[in-house]
Formats: structure tokens, C-alpha cells, sequence
């Protein structure tokens, strides 16, 4: 596939930004062949950036988080941001043809973040992942750890184990109803997982309306669903698969590095055949059959060797990497902070973005360590509006179709056989 007059003319557009420019990097190690791997660097320059890599893999950096760079350099910050081999600006080989699987690989991830800092003139940074982008993160730990000045992990990956602790948070909140919140709302999970309504599939998309709305906006939908009113539900799975699974140039874009994940990182697990298993899930939303191999790094055996400050946020409703990946994390990295914030979801940097740049403000100015006391009003701080909105429209949403003439409660009154 080769660049076509659209993407060409979006592509030059995003680099004649200010603070992007590209770096030459080898297609494969020891390659002859080589691509630009773009990058941006905005703010005041510093001694110490912070390099952030988003989630995914297939998340985007330098035209998805313009807005997030513009408020972060309001606030003082000098952010790098590296557009991820395979995604966007560094998609391509020069003749526009895309970069051949062998190219696309966690270590080569992590090399480009050495290869950046070397290009910009950076001794050491501070490293900011977030879901993904923290097994990159940490993968410049263990390969370049000269390199990293303080560390940030949010919401983060440790091992191919972590579909298990990802299993138990799920079903404690969807299924058990452990904490007292949701007890109730388990129980109407229960309910239609019996009708064959709460499928794997489905449960993810309840797992992220609990991630960002909380038990009552979650709860509003089973009602509708247990009432027989499945229109809100069925539009949201298809907004949710439509953002999943599609290519949204420069922004989104899975197709040609999304396998990692399943490769790498053991994404799709091994179902267990139990409900509500995120496994199943995962294998149904990964694009080919591609299988687990090996991790690239024994994280588990790494962290204890870190010796930089770090910082490790974790959302307390965050059931995609829950917070006793977090927890265990804190536990293997010597002095780790770990900031636990009750009431928010996955990824702090995208749901929580003013929690986050204030956590990057304290590291750089190396006040983190009051940082759990501060979670609270950490917390506190108001979410995006983007995701604000949404969820004001799901709630409203929800009344209407509460209102709504025509359904026939079918599941309200049947127990689980």
C-alpha cells in the first residue's frame, strides 16, 4: 500500500508542525534499510523532559495529543511524544510502502525511545507510560536505563499473568458484587448473563461504562437491558466496536501493529470458559489469529533492579489493567509511590488529564513522594470534558428510553436457573 493524495497531504500538514521532525531508524536491527520515525517535542526545553507514550498498541502521538501538549506546556512542561513505528507518520517506508511485520516488535519500540532522546539531545528523561505505553516505559528500563531520569506508569502492564488479576476484577465488580456498590448491579449481570444478553463481549463494554460513569450509570443500562430495551446498549457496542476496530488515520490505527499486543503481551490469553471472561473477549476484538509467543522482557525479574523514582497510578474502577497489577508493580520497584485514585477508570492521561500533568509537575520538580496523600484531591479533579459529555449523553440517553412507550419487561421477573 503506498500513500495516497489524502494521506500525503495530512502527513505534510503534520510535519510542518512546530517541534515535529523525524529521525532515521532501521527498519529491522543491523538493517541496511531504513524510515523516518517521527516525533514531537514541545514547550520550554529542559534538562529532563518527559518522554509520554500512550496506550494501544496503535494509539497515535503527534496529531491525537496536540491539545494535551498545548496544556502541558501551559503548565511548564517539556513533553516529547514518539509516533510509534507502524502507526501514522511512521508507517511507512519512504516510498509509502507500509512496514513489513518483522519491523514491528517491542524492542525496536523501545530503541526508537533511545534513538528520540539521542536525536534531541536528551541525557535522561522522565518516562510517562500509560497502559501499553508503560511496557514501553519500563522496556526503556531494562534496555536503556542510563536514559531515565524518574518513571510514570498509569495504569500499567507487568506480565503475561495479567489476564488472570484482570479476570478477578471483572467478575468481583460484574459478577460476585463483592464491594457494596455493586452488589445489586452483579446481580442484574448475572440475570442476563443466564438470557444470553451479557455476553464476554458485552461485559468489557460494562466493565468501561463502570471505568467512567461509575455503578449507577452502569446500573441505568442493565435496567433498560433487563426491561427489555436494548436500543442505548446496541448503539454504544456499536460506537465501542466502531472505535476498536477501525482505522482512523494518524489517530487510530491497529491494522499493521495490533498483533503485538497478541504476540507479545499475551493480549487474548487463554479463555477459561468461564462468564464474563475478558480473554474470550479480547480474542474476538483482535483482528487475525495471531498467537502468544514470549514476552520480551521478565519484568517481574527487572523492576527490582530500577533505581530512579517512580510513580505508579492506578484507578480504583479500572477493570482493563486493575489495580492489583498496580499494587504488585508498587511492590517490585524499590520506593515506587503508588497513587490510587477511588473513583476513576483506565488511563489517567486520557480520562484524567489534569491529575495527570499535575503527578508529571510534582516528579519534575521531585515532589512526589507526598503524592498518596494527595490522592484524594487527586481524584477530585474533573475528568475531560469530551468524557464528561459522553456521559451526560449515556444518563440522558437513558432516560429517554426509559420513557419510551412499546417495551416488555421480559427478564425482570426471571431468576437465574
Amino acid at each position: 500500500m503506498t500513500l495516497n493524495d489524502k494521506r500525503r497531504r495530512a502527513h505534510d500538514k503534520l510535519a510542518a508542525l512546530p517541534g515535529v521532525r523525524p529521525v532515521r531508524r532501521p527498519v529491522t536491527p543491523g538493517s541496511a534499510e531504513e524510515f523516518d520515525l517521527y516525533y514531537v517535542r514541545t514547550g520550554r526545553k529542559t534538562k529532563h523532559p518527559v518522554v509520554i507514550l500512550p496506550g494501544g498498541p496503535g494509539v497515535a502521538s503527534v496529531a491525537l495529543y496536540r491539545g494535551l501538549r498545548r496544556r502541558a506546556a501551559a503548565e511548564g512542561l517539556d513533553v516529547i511524544m514518539i509516533e510509534h513505528r507502524g502507526v501514522g507518520m511512521s508507517r511507512h517506508y519512504d516510498s509509502g510502502a507500509d512496514l513489513p511485520p518483522e519491523a514491528l516488535t517491542i524492542e525496536q519500540v523501545v530503541d526508537d525511545v533511545a534513538a528520540v532522546l539521542d536525536d534531541a539531545q536528551v541525557d535522561s528523561a522522565i518516562i510517562y507510560g500509560t497502559s501499553y505505553g508503560t511496557y514501553i516505559a519500563a522496556g526503556v528500563g531494562v534496555r536503556h536505563p542510563g536514559r531515565v531520569h524518574a518513571m510514570i506508569l498509569d495504569s500499567p502492564l507487568l506480565a503475561r499473568d495479567d489476564m488472570e488479576a484482570v479476570r478477578r476484577a471483572l467478575r468481583s465488580v460484574l459478577w460476585h458484587g463483592h464491594d457494596p456498590e455493586t452488589k445489586d448491579l452483579a446481580h442484574k449481570v448475572r440475570r442476563l448473563v443466564d438470557h444470553g444478553v451479557m455476553t464476554p463481549a458485552a461485559a468489557q463494554l460494562a466493565a468501561a461504562v463502570y471505568g467512567f460513569g461509575g455503578a449507577q450509570l452502569l446500573e441505568r443500562q442493565l435496567d433498560l437491558l433487563l426491561g427489555g430495551r436494548r436500543l442505548l446498549w446496541s448503539g454504544m457496542g456499536k460506537v465501542a466496536a466502531y472505535t476498536v476496530g477501525r482505522k482512523a488515520p494518524y489517530r487510530n490505527e491497529t491494522d499493521l501493529v495490533g498483533r503485538i499486543g497478541y504476540r507479545e503481551l499475551n493480549y487474548g490469553g487463554t479463555p477459561d470458559g468461564l462468564p464474563l471472561d475478558p480473554a474470550a473477549a479480547m480474542r474476538e476484538f483482535a483482528s487475525d489469529d495471531t498467537e502468544f509467543e514470549a514476552e520480551p522482557f521478565d519484568l517481574v525479574a527487572e523492576m527490582p533492579k530500577f533505581n530512579w523514582p517512580t510513580v505508579v497510578i492506578s484507578g480504583g474502577r479500572d477493570l482493563t489493567t486493575p489495580p492489583a497489577v498496580a499494587e504488585r508493580i508498587a511492590d517490585l520497584i524499590p520506593g515506587a509511590v503508588l497513587v490510587r485514585l477511588a473513583t476513576t477508570g483506565h488511563s489517567v492521561l486520557d480520562t484524567k488529564e489534569s491529575a495527570a500533568l499535575r503527578i508529571v509537575g510534582l516528579v519534575a520538580a521531585g515532589r512526589y513522594a507526598g503524592l498518596p496523600g494527595q490522592a484524594a484531591t487527586l481524584d477530585e479533579l474533573p475528568t475531560r470534558p469530551a468524557l464528561r459529555l459522553m456521559v451526560s449523553a449515556i444518563a440522558a440517553a437513558a432516560r429517554v428510553e426509559a420513557a419510551l412507550p412499546g417495551a416488555v419487561p421480559r427478564l425482570v421477573h426471571r431468576t437465574i436457573s
